[in-house]
């Protein structure tokens, strides 16, 4: 996040709505350039944590305000969607759960919290993301450190090449999102940098521990109407049936999608679909064979 001035909005008080939102519209298109052209490091991020976590490591976010709460954001999601524990990928922000909602005063400088919060939790197992739009964040760049030390794989996400944090890391992503409208305001260009980042790292992790068949999210838990039809939707596609017997798989799956992927493709009861799961270790690919 440069903190120069942007030309472009120097006058923006004195525009009319239209010219504002074309203005902040105009720079947003920026965005998606600055983080493709961060692709391969986020490739290389996807790779590691999904190693690590393939045996047994877990995937921790730290950050601080703006950055703290896209992280958390992020993080939330992701049991819904592909069926994980909470716990395999946890939010370390300063001030704790109370600055997700307001400003906590003077927590983004506690590098102490930030050593003792990495201490309780992290292991040498798992994989850091600290994500700060300066890159200059002393929790942030205090927590990444201490997980240094502590053996577990760090990334970095900032829009300032050279930073602390990008120093500190084993992978730095930096995209060059420059200057935002509104000076210092990294809720927005650096702010939607780092959430497409964290979607395509969270994505592409899921994805690596076979948490999606082709591009459906197959480990989604069904726990509501929408997402049963989602679910019987899923299986129509992934086994090759026809609703109604999507429906009754669904259904004698108790919403598990995988599993009555299995049970409508391979006509077998959900004893036997759970057993061919098991021994290919969920991976639903290598049991339906398509």
């Amino acid at each position: 996040m440069s903190q120069d001035r942007l030309d472009a909005s120097l006058d923006i008080d004195l525009l009319p709505a239209r010219e504002v939102v074309r203005i902040i519209q105009e720079q947003d298109a920026l965005v998606a350039g600055a983080v493709s052209a961060e692709s391969e490091r986020i490739a290389h991020a996807v790779e590691e944590i999904s190693q690590r976590m393939s045996h047994g490591g877990r995937l921790f976010y730290i950050g601080a305000g703006t950055s703290g709460r896209i992280a958390m954001l992020d993080a939330s999601e992701l049991p819904p969607t592909y069926g994980i524990d909470a716990s395999l990928v946890q939010v370390i922000m300063a001030g704790g759960e109370r600055a997700y909602f307001a400003a906590a005063e003077g927590a983004e400088d506690d590098e102490e919290a930030a050593i003792a919060a990495v201490n309780a939790a992290v292991r040498s197992e798992d994989a850091v993301v600290g994500i700060a739009a300066s890159g200059t964040t002393p929790f942030t760049v205090a927590g990444v450190r201490r997980a240094n030390m502590l053996g577990a794989l760090t990334v970095g996400i900032a829009s300032v090449a050279g930073s602390p944090l990008t120093k500190n890391v084993d992978i730095p992503i930096v995209p060059q999102t420059g200057p935002e409208v509104i000076m210092g305001s990294s809720r927005m260009k650096s702010g939607t940098a780092q959430k497409l980042i964290l979607n395509a790292i969270s994505t592409g992790v899921m994805i690596r521990l076979g948490r999606v068949y082709s591009n459906l999210m197959t480990d989604m838990p069904a726990t509501n109407e929408k997402l049963r039809n989602r679910a019987v939707r899923m299986v129509e596609l992934a086994a090759g049936v026809t609703r109604p017997l999507a429906v009754q798989a669904v259904g004698d799956a108790e919403g598990n999608v995988k599993l009555a992927t299995v049970m409508a493709r391979r006509k077998v009861p959900a004893d036997e679909a759970r057993r061919m799961l098991e021994e290919k270790e969920g991976n639903l690919r290598e049991v339906i064979g398509k």
